[in-house]
């Protein structure tokens, strides 16, 4: 098969990595990738946002099958514009996608289906916004409705850090479109997950799950990030907890969706809280995570493509994915200044020294090549990624390898894994 993945950052190299070792691959293809992508497919230069010009290189590339990586042109519809023109694709269509394109539809569908999640109220006044914020108290938390880079999300301390988020979202529109409308919920306590699972319109095949840190400093300190590191599996994940999430909130999700003319068709992750009283969802993604995609495909012993191609042809339930058991870590090297404003250009080295060790593979996320100069472009850069017997060998093999890399204008978090006692 001729496959193109779609996507630059950390979870294609990851997805490339993977669907490149599947012997039902010819040719592997990447728009854009990246430098370290462009170590497993060919990368071509057409953005993830050129619905046409990857139509047209589909079209001249006999591609045979596009898996989508991003959240935004899968909820732009990328997915509907490549069936179309019967090239089939991995990820759901602009109508299924809203389920993260849109938090308050997400939280509407709960509320109707009796999934357990925040308590939220919807507001496009800031007047009202703060009134309500005002009666409940804090802590509390501010999202804008749509899409924001992983960047729109705000957990309030207080009421005056909350009044704060509401004049940034609804006042200055600092997210556009994406906080013309904002929710506004309880703030739930307990240990986050990150929960996935492949769909195909009726049936959901539950993968490994994991842990992700989302705050930018040590500790859980500094503002969210798209992921600083993540591990798998997630011991607080047990096999009787995934079958209450799978139970209770990815299934209803599910037979909603199909019920209300929106099949949902691809990669449904869910991010939970692990509550006192059971597991409830914050939010759903509609796509494969990130840094979470690196430690999962670290684990995966079954081929990965043909789960793909069940997903999209609707036969899930044929398919049984084997992991292995033991863990796998993720530690995301950042330029400085991220998540702010990133540092672009900075030389990168050592690699060759920090991925010796046949367990640990480097993805990378923000990169270029300048002739034989490895450069950071962007944010996130580097995952380094290591598997081990359990998540404290995984978590030394992976900072053994992050000390040995040569990059000034980069940092991480030490602390990744910790919360288990990693």
């Amino acid at each position: 098969m001729r496959i193109l993945i779609i996507g630059s950052g950390g979870r294609e190299h990851a997805l490339a990595w993977a669907i490149a070792a599947s012997p039902l691959v010819d040719k592997l293809y990447c728009a854009p990738g990246n430098a370290g992508i462009a170590d497993e497919a060919e990368c071509v230069p057409i953005a993830a946002s050129d619905t046409r010009g990857l139509i047209a290189f589909c079209r001249r590339a006999a591609i045979d099958f596009v898996v989508v990586g991003p959240e935004a042109p899968l909820v732009g519809g990328l997915v509907d514009a490549l069936e179309g023109e019967r090239i089939a694709a991995f990820g759901p269509n602009a109508a299924a996608a809203v389920l993260e394109g849109s938090k308050a539809f997400m939280k509407d569908l709960c509320a109707r289906e009796g999934i357990p999640t925040a308590a939220y109220r919807r507001f496009g006044d800031a007047a009202a916004a703060k009134t309500y914020i005002a009666e409940t108290g804090a802590p509390i938390v501010i999202k804008a409705d749509g899409l924001a880079a992983g960047k729109g999300v705000v957990v309030a301390a207080d009421v005056a850090e909350a009044h704060r988020a509401v004049d940034a979202m609804l006042g200055a529109r600092r997210f556009g479109a994406a906080g013309a409308e904002i929710v506004v919920e309880e703030c739930l306590v307990g240990e986050e997950a990150s929960f996935f699972a492949l769909v195909d319109g009726a049936n959901a095949l539950p993968l490994a799950a994991a842990q992700d840190h989302k705050r930018v400093g040590d500790g859980d300190t500094g503002p969210n990030t798209g992921g600083m590191g993540a591990y798998s599996p997630a011991p607080a994940v047990t096999p009787a907890l995934e079958g209450a999430v799978m139970d209770t909130i990815i299934m209803p999700t599910v037979r909603a969706m199909r019920r209300d003319g929106r099949p949902f068709k691809g990669l449904l992750y869910a991010g939970l809280m692990l509550t006192n009283s059971g597991p409830k969802l914050i939010e759903y993604n509609v796509r494969f995570g990130d840094p979470e995609t690196q430690a999962l495909v670290m684990r995966l012993k079954s081929d990965l493509l043909p789960a793909l191609l069940a997903a999209r042809e609707g036969n899930l339930n044929q398919v049984d994915l084997q992991w292995y058991e033991d863990a796998a870590l993720c530690v995301v090297m950042a330029a400085k200044g991220y998540p702010d404003d990133p540092l672009r250009g900075s030389e990168i080295s050592g690699l060759d020294a920090a991925s010796a060790d046949p367990e640990v593979k480097i993805f990378h996320a923000g990169t270029r090549r300048e002739g034989d100069r490895l450069l950071a472009d962007g944010g996130r850069v580097l995952g380094v990624t290591a598997r081990g017997p359990d998540l404290a060998a995984a978590r030394e093999r992976a900072y053994r390898a992050v000390d040995r890399l040569d990059w000034p204008g980069g940092f991480c978090r030490r602390d990744i894994g910790l919360r288990r006692g990693g």
